[in-house]
């Protein structure tokens, strides 16, 4: 038996309840913390846009909470191992009975901090290449258009455009932005994104050169130009870049992806654009030196021309010796010609005599003159041939005539002995064929009787009966017949039916013999 518990006046408390009340309570307590801290466990925002992290020191840490409305207004964005200072509430959560900060606002923790998240950031940016010498680009040297991103109400823009009066007026578009503050960074990214954008012949040109301006301030107030989206901005810029915030001493990131890094604005236009006055002194300066070298060239090339003139002999002087050597061989062409023409006249003589020995109508007179003495010698010399020819001819016809009676005269005898010898085959073939004819017919003859007398139905002439069933196979013995089967009766002029039944130990049909299975057998 188990003693019964006194009771007790303490309220009972569900989870729920219990988790309730102490959210009120830390939230009354605790409605407005400032915290300092580590950044530990960041992974960027979460895909809802929440940011979860842990804030930490070397005794205690507690779970941090950014909303995505907050997270959008951060001028800092947490990064892992970051010195912060978190505003916010404390509350808890009650699905995990643990308590956290809902941060509102987040700032580095002092100079060192920022210092400290700026060198890591330009390792990074460096490590990428986006601050690379090679990727430099000298400025045009006179920019038709000028794009300024600056704040429009601030000095800067207006020393800009006075510096840039009094050294060469040129057309300067002003994108306003603002340089400080939450949205200073995607501001300045955006203008240098929007001024790459322009088309260069259209309605609103696209600049030559852009001077992204700001004055001087303390780290903190530079800070929109340390971000990255304005970095990155500035290296893919395809339009040579300046950078011109803060003082000489100030630097930002921003310095390191520009095209070149000016110490102040007022600097960065006298960069851009040169010195108009002194750019018309220098031009006319180089076109009276020009002209005066010109002039002085052209005296010494007409200088040079007469003395090469003098140099120069006259036509005559130059003709003359070319004239005599003409005149010398006119006079030795003519002779030279006259013995030409006679030694190739010598030569056509003796050619046209061995011409006149090889020329047709001479071989003609030699080839009638051969023939002349030739005479009738071929002629009679035919005739002969041809007597003689006739005669061995007719000699060859003679002895064909004898030759052709002699084959006649044997053929005609060989084929009276072959007639005789078939005349006696013939006479012995008869007789032979005819016994042969007699001997076959005996042989069929005794074949048909013996066919007749093994015929089982020479058998059923005698009186006998073959006994077949209903599928026509014939019955072999009495044991196979049943009572009352039917049976079919073969006799020799036709078949009859018949029922079987059994009497005695043998089946026995009326008036009637029944062939045994051995005279059956025996039939076959």
């Amino acid at each position: 038996m188990f003693a019964a518990k006194a009771p007790s006046n303490a309220p009972e408390w569900s989870v729920s309840d219990l988790a309730g009340a102490l959210k009120r309570t830390l939230e009354d307590a605790f409605g407005h913390v400032r915290l300092r801290g580590e950044v530990s466990g960041y992974r960027g925002p979460h895909s809802s846009g929440h940011a979860y992290f842990c804030l930490k020191d070397q005794n205690a840490r507690i779970d941090a909470v950014i909303w995505k409305g907050s997270f959008a207004r951060l001028k800092i964005r947490p990064e892992e191992g970051m010195e912060v200072i978190a505003t916010g509430r404390i509350t808890t959560f009650p699905g995990s009975s643990k308590y956290q900060i809902v941060i509102d606002s987040l700032e580095p923790a002092g100079i060192g901090a920022l210092m400290a998240l700026l060198e890591e950031r330009r390792r990074k940016l460096n490590a990428e290449g986006l601050f690379a010498p090679e990727r430099k680009r000298r400025l045009p040297y006179l920019p038709r258009v000028i794009g300024v991103v600056t704040s429009p109400t601030g000095a800067v823009i207006r020393d800009i455009l006075h510096r840039l009066e009094d050294r060469f007026p040129r057309r300067v578009l002003v994108w306003p932005v603002r340089v400080q503050g939450e949205t200073c960074a995607a501001e300045v990214a955006a203008a240098i994104r929007g001024f790459n954008a322009l088309e260069p012949d259209g309605k609103i040109p696209r600049p030559d050169v852009l001077i992204v301006a700001r004055g001087g301030g303390s780290i903190e107030d530079l800070w929109g130009f340390n971000e990255e989206i304005v970095v990155r901005a500035a290296a893919e810029s395809g339009i040579p870049l300046v950078s011109a915030v803060g003082h000489e001493t100030d630097t930002t990131l921003i310095d390191y992806a520009a095209d070149i890094r000016a110490p102040t604005p007022t600097g960065a236009a006298e960069m851009v654009v040169p010195v108009r006055i002194e750019l018309l002194a220098g031009v006319n300066d180089l076109s009276r030196r020009h002209m005066e070298a010109m002039l002085r060239l052209i005296e010494r090339r007409r200088s040079d021309l007469r003395a090469t003139a003098r140099a120069l002999p006259t036509p005559e002087m130059l003709f003359s010796a070319k004239r005599q050597r003409l005149d010398l061989a006119a006079t030795k062409l003519y002779p030279a010609l006259a013995r030409n023409a006679r030694g190739h006249e010598e030569q056509l003589r003796k050619v046209a005599g061995r011409l006149a020995q090889v020329s047709p109508v001479a071989n003609v007179a030699r080839m009638r003159a051969r023939l002349d003495a030739v005479g009738p010698r071929p002629y009679n010399a035919l005739c002969r041939s041809i007597v003689l020819r006739s005669e061995n001819l007719k000699q060859i016809s003679r002895r064909l005539v004898v030759s052709r009676e002699a084959l006649l005269r044997a053929e005609r005898t060989r084929l009276a002995q072959a007639g005789e010898t078939l005349n006696g085959l013939a006479e012995r073939l008869a007789p032979a064929l005819q016994g042969q004819i007699a001997r076959k017919a005996e042989r069929l003859d005794s074949l048909s009787k013996l066919f007749g007398s093994l015929n089982y139905k020479s058998v059923l002439e005698r009186g006998y009966a073959l006994v077949r069933d209903p599928d026509g196979l014939p019955v072999r013995s009495a044991d196979a017949v049943l009572d009352g089967q039917a049976l079919v009766l073969e006799f020799a002029d036709g078949k009859a039916d018949a029922t079987g039944g059994r009497i005695g130990s043998r089946p026995k049909l009326a008036k009637q013999k029944v062939a045994t299975a051995e005279e059956q057998g025996a039939l076959f």
